[in-house]
């Protein structure tokens, strides 16, 4: 475990390689004895400051809920996020793909609350009747640690690879069967990844039902009006300048994203 010092020291570390788009080490490699608690801190602290700067906590994110994406990042369990207003991306603007260290794209099914969740104890079943609509997303990740080169601590610390989001329209979740929900990501012409609701903790509920008892261990609550983002149904994609993005989900129709 890290003192404080340290952990101020890692989160500046990973503030100043995401603002000159210069990735680090792995933090392991740099802070011997670093673990998933001092991550979390770290993380929080540059979501402290980034409030502080006028910036707001618009929802949170589950990262590596799917087994392709575990194995893609060499990893065996899920890590979490904030999402802020300033990730929040359009589909008529055109993203910079230069503005990002290693962007890749991922294919989500989203859950807006209509109420407040419970922490400790929250299930699927609470996600369910607290969630307003659930929509279709894209998340933009970026790691600010170099090659991708990720153990759980450097996800969490990085604020699980968050970078932005743009959603499309949405259903109330129960008129679909949200595990059964199949996704396309296509690029122009090429199909370029497949996947179902249940590629996802078996149950995209689930997984928000997970993130609602795993950070209110830390006193951070999933309160009405947040998007929450349950962790991709398919493995990531790198994405390119000159690209655009869309993914289709049945039951919920498509959402873009595309880069300059």
């Amino acid at each position: 475990m890290l003192n404080d010092r340290l952990r101020h020291e890692a989160a500046d570390l990973l503030r100043t390689a995401e603002l000159r788009r210069a990735p680090v080490r792995p933090l392991a490699e740099l802070y011997e004895g670093i673990d998933a608690q001092d991550a979390y801190e770290i993380q929080l602290l540059n979501i402290r400051d980034r409030c502080a700067a006028g910036d707001r906590v618009t929802g949170h994110k589950v990262g590596l809920s799917s087994p392709v994406m575990q194995a893609m990042m060499g990893v065996d369990e899920p890590d979490y996020g904030h999402l802020l207003a300033g990730m929040e991306l359009r589909e008529d603007t055109p993203v910079p793909a230069a503005a990002y260290c290693a962007p890749r794209i991922e294919v989500e099914v989203g859950f807006v609350l209509g109420a407040d969740l419970p922490g400790e104890g929250c299930t699927a079943a609470d996600v369910l009747d607290a969630t307003e609509r659930v929509v279709p997303a894209l998340e933009l990740i970026d790691s600010r640690i170099a090659d991708w080169r990720i153990a759980i601590a450097d996800t969490i610390a990085d604020n699980a690879s968050s970078a932005g989001y743009v959603i499309g329209e949405g259903r109330d979740p129960r008129a679909l069967d949200l595990k059964a929900i199949e996704a396309t990501l296509t690029s122009g012409p090429d199909t370029l990844a497949r996947g179902r609701g249940d590629a996802v903790l078996g149950d995209p509920a689930a997984s928000v039902a997970w993130l609602a008892r795993t950070v209110a261990r830390f006193g951070v609550e999933l309160r009405k009006g947040h998007l929450i983002l349950p962790g991709s149904c398919t493995r990531a994609v790198d994405v390119a300048a000159g690209r655009t993005y869309t993914a289709d989900f049945t039951g919920l129709g498509p959402v873009s994203l595309s880069f300059i």
